[in-house]
């Protein structure tokens, strides 16, 4: 068994601790932004404004080298690259695929997909995949004949689930089409996820849930309603240093359990030591300011410029961690 696969079984069991706390690193962007997923291309005179894929895929495998992360989501295609050169082979990191790219995903330039009613979609076969584990999205709208149509294709990807004998997680994303109100997300989400999964036996269930953070009250709330469901949050968009370590912090005092964060790893000024950073804060041995200093003095000490001056990287700035009561202290 891998890391991942040890990990879940515990929680499962109801034997975990706080080490046990997954992260994933979300690799998987390509099948939503194509080209702009790779990332921003720093260097001067480049042929375009965005990374080249082989910049990506060497992202992949210095990550999958350092052996912090339980789990690399990547794209089908992606993975049979990894594969074929064996970068998985002997390692202790959970390969998994994106399993749907829902609408809602799609970020082409210039295109307003974000803003339409998100449309069910799969383009991976499960039959064909390289892997047993991979990432099922759903989007709820409020919406009565949208949202049985999501739930009918979710039916269907189950039954070849089992047939191939596949696990998944599930992720569950804000409403984007405009019927829900934005203070209410946290509420319609935790109630359409557990009336969602309430007709599931267990082999039919997800290994865990990715979802939004929309603030302590919502999250501790579904965390506390069935102790078997592995809650997990995605990480959203690349916001600062403390943003991303402050998020894992109240995440994890609200009880969730794992982490898959795909942005906020690819645009830090150094994604390998910004996860290192991570797993301190979420093994408890730093708190979120903390972990911000000691991600900013390592890279002093490797002679790397930084996007932001520390204090400006100390600052809380996404609305939904600034006011939330498992926020942690600035340490001096």
């Amino acid at each position: 068994m891998n890391r991942y696969e040890q990990k879940i079984a515990r929680m499962h069991a109801g034997t975990d601790t706080r080490a046990d706390f997954i992260l994933a690193d979300a690799k998987d962007a390509d099948m939503a932004a194509g080209i702009s997923a790779m990332g921003r291309n720093r260097s001067t005179g480049a042929a375009s404004a965005y990374r080249p894929r082989g910049a990506y895929l060497d992202d992949i495998r210095a990550m999958l080298e350092q052996d912090i992360v339980d789990i690399m989501l990547v794209s089908a295609s992606t993975l049979e690259t990894l594969a074929g050169e064996g970068a998985f082979e002997g390692g202790r990191v959970q390969p998994a695929i994106r399993a749907n790219d829902t609408s809602e995903l799609w970020r082409g330039r210039a295109s307003p997909y974000t803003t339409q009613q998100s449309v069910p979609f799969r383009s991976a076969s499960l039959s064909r995949a390289q892997t047993r584990l991979g990432l099922y999205s759903l989007t709820f709208n409020g919406d009565a004949a949208q949202d049985v149509h999501t739930l009918e294709c979710f039916q269907r990807f189950r039954e070849d689930a089992s047939t191939y004998g596949f696990s998944y997680f599930l992720e569950v994303f804000n409403p984007n089409e405009g019927r829900i109100a934005p203070r209410d997300y946290g509420v319609f989400m935790n109630d359409m996820i557990v009336r969602s999964l309430a007709g599931l036996r267990q082999s039919e269930r997800p290994a865990f849930l990715k979802i939004p953070y929309n603030g302590a009250a919502a999250l501790t709330e579904l965390c506390a309603f069935d102790t078997r469901l592995v809650v997990g949050i995605m990480g959203g968009g690349s916001g600062t240093t403390r943003d991303c370590l402050e998020l894992l912090y109240q995440a994890q005092n609200c009880g969730a359990r794992a982490a898959l964060f795909g942005r906020k790893i690819l645009d830090a000024d150094d994604p390998l030591l910004l996860v290192q950073a991570m797993r301190h804060v979420t093994d408890g041995q730093l708190l979120p300011d903390e972990a911000t200093c000691f991600y900013h003095e390592a890279l002093a000490r490797k002679g790397r410029s930084t996007t932001r001056p520390l204090g400006a990287d100390r600052q809380i700035t996404e609305s939904s961690l600034q006011d939330g009561p498992m926020r942690a202290e600035v340490t001096g």
